[in-house]
């Protein structure tokens, strides 16, 4: 008669501790930790990884963040660099511009002035060398009509010349210094430059209290009287 079957002599052991070993571990698991979705509460340890986790993330944060204020730093610091470079090369070229035209124009005056004050000298010293050279001692009872009347047609000649430079360069009148920029006459009257209010009270005051003195002397003359 067969003997009774027994399962336990088909079951390998050694086999089912391999299989075991290698199956694969569940994706979103820790080794030694429990899987998710379990209902009981977290451990010690899960916690603690949990944290390290955390401030890892928020060391990353941190450094992003620092990283990303040097570069705006540097974005602002290169926006007004620019802005300076434009704005300052608009009011260079501005400024150089101008001041050219004003050079030119005044180099262009300058010179004109220099060549008709060339010629006038020029012409200075022609009437003056015609005048030195009048030797009116030399003159006879024969030609001294005649001389006479040559050199005061050299003075008349050497005197409009004189006149004409004087129209030229009002500093040969001696109202102003030669090659002083912006020079002009005094006023004739300096009571007429003032303008500050305070000091036209004053000065009305001063010009008009000897009236007012004499009204209020008549004014007390005719109540006495009374």
């Amino acid at each position: 008669m067969p003997s009774e079957f027994d399962e336990s002599e088909f079951i390998d052991t050694d086999l089912q501790a391999a299989q075991r070993a290698q199956s694969p571990t569940p994706e979103g698991t820790t080794p030694g930790v429990a899987p998710t979705g379990t209902n009981r509460p977290p451990t010690r340890e899960e916690l603690h990884v949990k944290v390290n986790e955390a401030q890892q993330k928020l060391a990353q944060l941190r450094h992003a963040q620092e990283e990303l204020e040097r570069e705006r730093s540097g974005l602002e610091e290169a926006r007004r660099r620019q802005t300076e470079f434009h704005t300052g090369r608009e009011e260079m070229v501005h400024h150089l511009t101008h001041g050219l035209a004003l050079l030119e124009e005044s180099e262009f005056a300058a010179r004109r002035d220099a060549k008709q004050m060339a010629k006038s000298l020029s012409e200075l010293r022609d009437a003056l060398t015609k005048l030195q050279s009048i030797q009116d001692d030399s003159w006879t009872q024969d030609n001294w009509n005649v001389e006479l009347t040559r050199a005061l047609t050299t003075i008349e000649n050497a005197r409009m010349e004189w006149n004409t430079a004087r129209l030229k360069w009002p500093f040969l009148d001696g109202n102003t210094v030669p090659g002083a920029p912006g020079s002009t006459p005094a006023p004739a009257n300096p009571l007429l430059t003032i303008k500050d209010w305070p000091q036209l009270c004053r000065l009305g005051l001063a010009l008009t209290w000897p009236l007012a003195l004499l009204g209020v002397l008549i004014l007390l003359a005719i109540w006495f009287r009374r």
